[in-house]
Order: C-alpha cells, then structure tokens, then sequence
C-alpha cells in the first residue's frame, strides 16, 4: 500500500512516516521544502514537492497512492485569517479535490481538538457542538466540513483530531515555549494566572501517531467518522505546573493573578512579541483565556471503535521531552 503524507518534513509528519515505514508501507512524503527532506531520504521514502496555496502541483504529488494522511497546515494561533483561510481550508480542499480527481479515494485528516474549543461541561467529545476559540481551530473545523463534503464524490475520509502535541524535537510550539519558560525563569515560571483549576489535555506525538495508524489500518470502522486521540485523561494547570517544576527542579510559581491583571501585564509582553516578529502564544494576551477553560476531551470513541490505547502519561512524556531538550541544548 502506498501512503502520502503532508507535512512529512513536520513535527508529527516524521514521526508517522517513521512508524509507516516501519509497518512495510510505501511512502511518499509531500513538502514544501526540498532542501529539508533529506532524513526522509535516508528512510526510502519518496519525497514530492507540493503546496497548498499553489493547487497546480497537488495533482502530482497525489498521484499513484492509495491513501493520504494530510498533516500540513499554517499551525500558529497568532498568525494571519487569509492564510488559515487558503492554507487550512482551501488548501485541504483543493487536495482532496485532487485525490478523488486522480481516483484516490481514502483521505485521513489532522484536524485539532481546537475545531472544538474549551469545554464548558468536560469532557467534550466528538458531538460536543464546536466552539472554537481562536482562528486557528476555526480554519480546522470550515476543513473538517469541507472533506465531509468531499463524501458526496466519493471520499473516504476519517478525521482526527489529536489535543495539543508534545514530545521530543518538538520545537517551537506551545508546549515548547511552557517548557522553556518555567525551565529558563521565563514570565509563566513567575506566576499563574486564575487558580490553576482549569483542564487541559496533551498528547504525546507517538499516541497521536498509533492514533493514525490505527485509522489507516481499520477502514472498515473508520470511514466516515471523527475520533479524538490524546492522554488517557485531562490535567489541572496547578498539576501541570506542579509536575514540570518537579522535573524541571524549579519552585513552581506562587503568584496568582485573575485575568485583567494577567491581561494587563501581558500587553507589554505581547507588543515586545509583535515587534520581535515571533509568535509565542504565552507572550499573548489571548493566553488568558485559553488556560481560564477547560480543554478536556473523551477518548472513549477511538479506545472502542479502534482499539486506541495511549501508552504515555503527562509524566512519563514529559521526563522524556525534557531530556531531549537538555541533550539537544535547548534547556
């Protein structure tokens, strides 16, 4: 069986083609970047160029494969509508529209428990009505919709919708940038904002990755539906705090601030964030919302209907991360 994948030269992208190679499959990895394909190489994995802003050359990174797992995306919650609009949506639009075009049928989506939003009422699962909170999980879920649409011509799709994702060479995403900030004495290693009685719920990259596996592997279940894949359970932000400064060997923080005051406070950072041309959501003001509701999310689907089984718990992944970034320099 052949398998494309977006975004292989990604995060999560090198991890899957890792596991899907591993299993025997073909694989023919799609990105943007020629130049930085070279570890895909080394696997035997076919590299094809592909963007999803430039529809024209998704014919030919689609053709001849069995199936698509599209990982790609304009991941940042800082970042400009109009490129959430062409890249996540109408460029996972324009792909699948590709697909069908050249005869492939199955499409695997990466979605985001962000198409769903916090949860007033946790655990929210895969009929919780959407309401996302940032730009970012709205792009997520007008896709969601248009691969649904897709069904009609004859896509077999599945959507997954991993919570946020850490694990070892994960750089430069929100988990990263928690890390390192309590670790370097950064502004959230100072104080918490709220109580810290609010859910939130991670993934390592590796459940995430036997999540699409296991997706791949099971059509006959899974065409057609949506399946959340995360941790077994959510955690308090004071257990988060608590377990990383543990690790980390720092005092967690012991000033709590309600959000204006955060709000207030993280003016200043979010202007020195703007003008530094970066994109590190704990800088930002809309942090305060986020980590003031509940992202907590059920499994239960993907444990009965595929067999999901997440073999890591916040602590076990973090001790394994943070040692990475320490072998690595980032710590």
């Amino acid at each position: 069986m052949k398998v494309l994948v977006t975004g292989a030269s990604g995060f999560l992208g090198t991890y899957l083609i890792e596991e899907l190679v591993s299993r025997g499959y073909v694989v023919r990895g799609m990105v943007r970047d020629l130049r930085k394909a070279d570890y895909l190489r080394s696997l035997g994995v076919e590299v094809a160029y592909g963007d999803l802003i430039k529809h024209d050359t998704l014919p030919q990174a689609v053709k001849g494969v069995d199936a698509i797992i599209h990982l790609a995306a304009y991941y940042t919650f800082t970042g400009s509508k109009k490129m959430y609009w062409l890249v996540n949506v109408e460029g996972t639009r324009a792909l699948a529209q590709a697909a069908l075009k050249s005869g492939v049928r199955r499409f695997i989506y990466c979605s985001s428990t962000e198409a769903i939003g916090p949860v007033k009422d946790p655990p929210g699962d895969e009929n919780t009505p959407p309401n996302p909170q940032f730009e970012y999980g709205r792009s997520k879920l007008l896709a969601e919709q248009a691969v649904r649409e897709l069904s009609s011509s004859g896509l077999e799709y599945t959507i997954v919708r991993p919570s946020g994702m850490y694990g070892p060479k994960n750089v430069d995403d929100v988990a990263y940038w928690f890390i390192t900030a309590l670790a370097k004495g950064g502004i959230l290693s100072k104080f918490m904002i709220g109580g810290g009685e609010y859910l939130v719920q991670f993934a390592h990259v590796r459940d995430v990755v036997q999540g699409f596996t296991l997706v791949l592997e099971k059509p006959e279940v899974s065409v057609g539906q949506t399946y959340i894949v995360s941790d077994e359970r959510a955690y308090t932000y004071k257990e988060v705090y608590e377990m990383l400064s543990h690790l980390l060997n720092k005092e967690p923080p012991k000033i709590k601030l309600g959000p204006r005051i955060a709000k207030f406070l993280l003016t200043f950072t979010e202007i020195y964030d703007k003008l530094r041309g970066d994109e590190n959501l704990i800088l930002r003001r809309s942090i305060v919302d986020a980590v003031t509701t509940h992202r907590a999310y059920s499994i239960s689907k993907a444990q009965k209907e595929l067999g999901y089984r997440p073999q890591y718990d916040l602590r076990r992944g973090l001790e394994e991360t943070i040692k990475w970034y320490r072998d690595n320099g980032f710590l």
